[in-house]
């Protein structure tokens, strides 16, 4: 049953879009965006120190899944534990073992130190100290991954496919159709969040995966970040699904909607 006051809210809404207000909105927008493209270098979170590599203790195998051991590794995954929270934490390296368990089940050949690295560092850009005003949280990540891989000297292809494998997780439609380095993270993300593909992992192997990284209330977790992420740097949700975390929990969301945008567009017609 359709509500008539929603409905005419709607077409209120619709309204106040075609005119000059809805213009003015878009123009915000774009001025912010213009504001955050324009940062100086000095504005981008620096990379904090990372000294706990050889206090790090991390399994060799979960689940049949190898963990690689070298120093890079060591090194992401001591940083990862120094600005991660443990239930956040827990969750890169689920992402880890669950892609790498659907991959090796298919027979697909992946660099694995690679994969690693980014699994660990995907999740960047929810942490605070990496946050910029306006960008997308996967684009914060992978240019606080990037610099922190810099900063390791390591050869600036590689820095490049994992920035790509960490902007792109949360879009499995594009990550999928790149390389498997980029597909994993994406999918073994997208497991241990929404649960899809699950069935594909044996009971035996998923009740290891979770003994060995307990989700520790990771759902509510990740909401909360969501919301906050909401509050604090809106225009980073624009046309992102976090919005619609948004626009569920707080109260005129300012952020505006592909329809908003489209009729706020100043063309005449």
């Amino acid at each position: 049953m359709i509500d008539k006051n929603n409905e005419a809210n709607g077409v209120a809404r619709r309204a106040v879009l075609r005119g000059s207000a809805g213009i003015a909105a878009a123009g915000t927008v774009s001025a912010l965006f213009a504001a955050a493209s324009n940062l100086p270098a000095s504005a981008h979170p620096a990379v904090p120190g990372n000294s706990t590599a050889d206090s790090l203790t991390l399994p060799s195998t979960v689940a049949g899944v190898v963990f690689p051991t070298c120093r890079l590794t060591s090194e992401a995954a001591a940083f990862a534990r120094n600005v991660y929270s443990e239930t956040l934490f827990n969750h890169v390296m689920r992402t880890y073992v669950f892609g790498s368990l659907l991959f090796d089940r298919r027979g697909v050949r992946y660099d694995r130190e690679l994969v690693f690295v980014a699994a660990v560092l995907h999740d960047l850009g929810l942490v605070e100290a990496f946050q910029t005003p306006s960008e997308r949280f996967e684009v914060d990540g992978a240019d606080a991954a990037r610099r922190f891989l810099q900063e390791q000297r390591v050869p600036a292809e590689r820095v490049e496919l994992i920035w790509d494998a960490i902007a792109l997780h949360t879009s499995i439609g594009i990550a999928t159709r790149k390389r498997p380095e980029i597909a994993l993270i994406s999918v073994g993300s997208g497991l241990d969040f929404t649960g899809n593909d699950l069935k594909q992992i044996p009971a035996d192997a998923l009740e290891e995966v979770l003994t060995a990284f307990p989700r520790s209330g990771f759902k509510k977790n990740a909401l909360n970040t969501m919301i906050s992420l909401c509050r604090t740097k809106p225009m980073g949700e624009l046309m992102h699904p976090f919005a619609e975390v948004g626009r569920r929990h707080i109260p005129d969301f300012p952020v505006p909607t592909l329809e908003d945008l489209l009729l706020a567009s100043p063309f005449a017609e």
